[in-house]
């Protein structure tokens, strides 16, 4: 099938993505990330993220400055930063801002409108298709995103595997915000979660859980 592109399939320009991060986070709701692989092409409509305001946020990979895993973000706003966490699981955030600031937006949940038998056949612990990416990690998995994606140009259109498309922006009216997710220390309580009010595919707020110290 070839997809027409009307203004809302095109990519969404660098300059969109070259603001300040808590611009940027609550417009991509409602935007689609489009993933090109040999498996199949999945499309998803953004419903949750959060902001990572890098060197001045204590939540951030860039907090600390630069290093190998985290030198995407540091470099040109529109770009793919792609992380590996606990050893199992592959997170996506988009990069924002002039270079060298290092912000970003992860992107957290949301509803899968074209490749669902691909997306399921990857989540196949999904009970329902709300859940085939109702978290950070399930949204990687369910769109086959890993470390070989990571620093992949969002705005160069159709030939890239990763696309973020101008879609239909979410309503004002449903746009909610609130403490990160797993969020603790100096950034516990900013409220740079974002989200789309209602909709089943926005994933569960969890606060951070210090860890226990051993005696």
């Amino acid at each position: 099938m070839v997809m027409i592109e009307t203004p809302d399939r095109m990519p969404l320009p660098r300059a969109f993505f070259d603001r300040p991060v808590l611009e940027v986070a609550p417009e991509l709701l409602g935007r689609v990330l489009v993933a090109r692989t040999p498996a199949g092409t999945v499309e998803l409509l953004l419903t949750e993220v959060e902001a990572y305001d890098g060197e001045t946020d204590p939540g951030s990979h860039a907090f600390r400055g630069p290093t190998a895993r985290n030198a995407v973000m540091f470099g040109p706003p529109g770009h793919a930063y792609v992380y590996f966490t606990y050893g199992m699981w592959h997170c996506m955030n988009v990069v924002c801002g002039p270079e060298g600031r290092a912000s970003g937006v992860l992107l957290r949940a949301g509803r899968v409108t074209r490749g669902e038998e691909t997306a399921r056949k990857r989540r196949v612990s999904a009970r329902k298709d709300t859940e085939l990416a109702k978290g950070p990690a399930r949204l990687a998995t369910a769109l086959g995103i890993d470390r070989t994606l990571d620093g992949v140009d969002l705005c160069s259109g159709p030939q890239s595997p990763l696309s973020l498309l101008a879609g239909a922006p979410a309503s004002a009216d449903l746009v909610r915000s609130g403490p990160r997710t797993g969020v603790g220390g100096g950034g516990a309580h900013q409220p740079w979660r974002f989200w789309v009010d209602g909709d089943p595919t926005v994933s569960p707020y969890r606060a951070h859980a210090p860890r226990k110290r051993r005696s």
